[in-house]
């Protein structure tokens, strides 16, 4: 079964930066073959996709946040990281890490079917 735990969320002035991590385990298949992504949902939104990272390390971001953040990951620590800079107060969410194969649709949630308990950002402006 894979799980997926995410860290280093925080409270931050706006203009601040955040890296959030993602660690996974339990993979039946080899890490590096996942499609990973960080979703979040503000009180009262929908969950939406921020940014993803396919197995050949192709990446995609939403408008909001491109040129902002940042998506990596590290095969070897079978880790998943969110470099946020320049954070905004609309930025403040639950952020989620989500993953699995096959993916077409990088940044729609019900393409996933893993997904971790999430970590608070509130940026304050």
């Amino acid at each position: 079964q894979v799980q997926l735990v995410e860290s280093g969320g925080g409270s931050v002035q706006a203009g601040g930066s955040l890296r959030l991590s993602c660690a996974a385990s339990g993979y039946s298949y080899s890490y590096s073959s996942y499609c990973m992504a960080w979703f979040r949902q503000a009180p009262g939104k929908e969950r939406e996709g921020i940014a993803a990272i396919d197995a050949d390390d192709n990446t995609v971001y939403a408008v909001s946040v491109k040129g902002r953040f940042a998506i990596s990951k590290d095969n070897a620590k079978k880790t998943l990281y969110l470099q946020m800079n320049s954070l905004k107060p609309e930025d403040t969410a639950m952020y989620y890490c989500a993953a699995d194969l096959g993916v077409t649709g990088w940044l729609l949630k019900y393409e996933y079917k893993y997904w971790g308990q999430g970590t608070q950002v509130t940026v304050s402006s």
